[in-house]
């Protein structure tokens, strides 16, 4: 009866046994090749976009195939005539040393090949290519299509808001389309009309077809030209030229679009077909009106500058008044309101008032226009971040435009400001499917990961919207917090932050909160290295040429002195700051981000007591249950302030609930370390054990 495992035919220790049939040579050399495996994994299967459950699946696979390896190494051997059971080989003909250097010269292999891929990821892609790896983009489905920016061949270069107008509606009614997938304009806008390189364009934005157009716009008559190309063989799938009467040419997108889904084979439900078959006006004039507004908000939405939503607006007013039963031109209006709402200043509350008057009109002119229902979510987030009542209404969008990327991003966004992370994560990468190349889209996905402290996704993400967009200050932003805040380095932050020094100073009621916000982030390098003269200098050199600039500086300066213990100095700036953000904190009492900045100035003057109270008042304006994002700054900020106000059981309890929550890219061991904001607690053995905690909890939370 023959026995599990082979009698050697003399007496060998257990491990000595072990050592002659290299089963130690093969341990090391399973381990080395399934760490290789992994970190290939790891590093390459994300930038094809393979899925992390992937990833998962690879990692379990060699760790369950460990012992069978062991168990192969312990029965087998390697000869000259291939694999042999250890019991079918003579002893006496053994080459267990010839196997083990066989094995040696494996191991060393696999090392070297592990070695490179370190090397490579950390000194070339990360370093010097940081999008490259990040760039690759989603796999193109079948019924999918990108809308090039329209060539304005008209003699007037000034009609060119008409050819850009032409194809947003094109794209627009394209949206709505539940069968096709749409690239957004924001992801097309930057590419030329004709590229050269159509496949490569086609790759870029994920898409199986193209559309090229043209509009020629002479005295009464409009032209339009337009071509449907099928990006892998770049051939024409279809095309045609509409010649209309000038009065006739907001009727050519409804024939464009559904010529289009007829060459591409989408079927069109019966509210789908008279969505494309609707005319938004009937009016000419009003029409052009439109088109320009449109322009103006595009502009707008790019350079977040009063003047140029003011600019579509009165635009949108012409074109209503040209046609009072024009919903989308209303929409549209109440939309780029609210815009300067969020983004510049905060409309009174009459003027909130009109903007719901005409998303009312609108949505009783047209019901089921997906842009009606963006306006009324817009209203209800934007306005009042009520997102019981803005969540329905963007969901109602999308029912009516599937590829409407505006509501995937507004509902990503709400995702996360409910604290919802996992299905915020989900949504924003919905909504980058849909704006591949939109790197505000892209940016606020990896800046997601960065709040969740999954960093390396973060900065694949972040590093590719930076290089979609090299003066996207919001990527740069976050991936200079990665340096710093993350990896500690302050000269690779510092060095990030020059490239692009037209963001150098990003202003303190950009975020509130948080003292960085205060002190801008290019200067917080100096800061982290104890460097407070050169971080004085640089503010210095800022401009003050308008009172906002001035109350900037002085929040800079009052926040920078009091870290350098230094505030006596500037008694009298901390006094003057406190004057200008008490007016305006009285002037909008709902409003935060000015607290921010009035904390520090009374930290500044010894007024330890008021600047908590401030702090305080602050974080209760926007808690986290009404904002688990922007919420987490403000908590931040008032343990900042305990710190320095000589609370530090306070300070350390908001430290403890921000490290066990979504707060990482503020909130981190690295930074509780190191930066000089936190001396006032660096001395506690509760602060040190904190960090200790939190470390081991990072440690746990980053094994597979």
């Amino acid at each position: 009866m023959s026995t599990l495992l082979p009698k050697p035919s003399f007496k060998l220790s257990f491990v000595g046994e072990l050592q002659r049939r290299n089963v130690h040579r093969a341990a090391v050399f399973y381990a080395g090749a399934a760490w290789l495996l992994v970190q290939v994994a790891t590093q390459v299967f994300p930038f094809f976009e393979i899925p992390n459950g992937t990833v998962r699946i690879v990692v379990i696979a060699v760790a369950i195939g460990f012992p069978f390896a062991l168990l192969f190494s312990w029965f087998y051997e390697w000869t000259p005539q291939g694999i042999k059971r250890e019991s079918e080989i003579d002893r006496s003909q053994s080459i267990t040393q010839t196997t083990g250097k066989k094995l040696d010269r494996a191991i060393i292999a696999v090392l070297s090949l592990a070695v490179l891929l370190l090397l490579l990821n950390q000194f070339v892609l990360h370093r010097f290519m940081p999008g490259a790896a990040s760039s690759v983009a989603p796999a193109a489905i079948e019924k999918s299509i990108a809308v090039l920016p329209f060539e304005n061949l008209s003699d007037d270069k000034a009609n060119a808001y008409f050819a850009s107008g032409i194809q947003d509606e094109i794209l627009t009614k394209l949206a709505g389309i539940g069968d096709l997938r749409v690239i957004s304009r924001t992801s097309t806008e930057k590419y030329a009309s004709r590229p050269d390189n159509l496949k490569t364009v086609a790759a870029e934005l994920g898409v199986a077809t193209l559309l090229e157009g043209s509009v020629q716009k002479s005295g009464g008559r409009v032209r339009v030209n337009v071509q449907l190309i099928k990006a892998s063989s770049d051939s024409h799938l279809w095309a045609n030229t509409y010649d209309r009467d000038l009065k006739d040419a907001f009727a050519v997108e409804s024939e464009v679009s559904q010529d289009i889904a007829d060459a591409l084979k989408a079927k069109l439900s019966p509210s789908e077909s008279s969505a494309l078959a609707a005319l938004p006006t009937q009016n000419a004039a009003a029409y052009d009106w439109f088109l320009k507004a449109e322009h103006a908000n595009n502009d707008a939405r790019k350079s977040e500058v009063e003047a140029d939503f003011r600019r579509a607006e009165e635009a949108y007013h012409q074109a209503i008044a040209l046609d009072p039963s024009f919903a989308l031109a209303y929409a549209r209006l109440a939309a780029c309101a609210l815009g300067r709402h969020w983004f510049i200043a905060r409309l009174p509350a009459a003027e909130l008032a009109q903007v719901k008057a005409e998303i009312d009109r609108a949505i009783a002119l047209a019901p089921e226009l997906p842009e009606a229902q963006v306006a009324l979510g817009l209203y209800w987030y934007w306005g009042y971040r009520d997102y019981d009542q803005a969540v329905p209404a963007f969901q109602r969008a999308l029912e009516h435009a599937p590829s409407n990327s505006d509501a995937l991003t507004m509902l990503a966004s709400i995702a996360r400001r409910q604290g919802r992370w996992p299905q915020a994560l989900a949504a924003f990468g919905k909504a980058a499917a849909i704006a591949p190349r939109d790197a505000v889209v892209v940016g606020a996905y990896g800046e997601t990961y960065m709040v969740m402290r999954r960093y390396p996704e973060a900065e694949q993400w972040l590093s590719r919207a930076l290089t979609i967009d090299l003066d996207s200050a919001e990527a740069l932003n976050e991936l200079f917090v990665i340096r710093l805040f993350i990896d500690g380095d302050a000269d690779g932050a510092r060095q990030l932050g020059d490239t692009l020094p037209a963001a150098r100073h990003i202003l303190f009621n950009y975020v509130g909160g948080e003292v960085m916000n205060l002190t801008g982030p290019w200067v917080y390098p100096d800061l982290y290295q104890r460097r407070y003269d050169d971080a004085l200098k640089t503010w210095d050199a800022a401009p003050v040429d308008t009172p906002k600039q001035r109350r900037e500086r002085l929040a800079a300066r009052a926040a920078i002195m009091t870290l350098a213990h230094r505030q006596q100095e500037i008694q009298p700036e901390c006094a003057q700051l406190k004057t200008l953000l008490e007016a305006d904190a009285a002037a909008q009492p709902d409003e935060p981000l000015f607290l921010t900045g009035l904390s520090w100035a009374e930290l500044c003057l010894g007024h330890k007591a008021e600047a908590v109270r401030a702090a305080r008042r602050a974080s209760e304006l926007l808690p986290l249950a009404k904002d688990a994002y922007f919420g987490a700054y403000y908590l931040n900020g008032l343990a900042q302030i305990d710190a320095w106000a000589g609370q530090p059981d306070e300070a350390l309890q908001l430290l403890a609930k921000l490290l066990a929550i979504p707060a990482g890219d503020y909130v981190s061991v690295q930074r509780l370390e190191h930066d000089p904001l936190w001396d006032p607690l660096r001395g506690d053995p509760r602060f040190r054990k904190l960090i200790a905690d939190a470390e081991a909890a990072s440690k746990i939370e980053a094994q597979p």
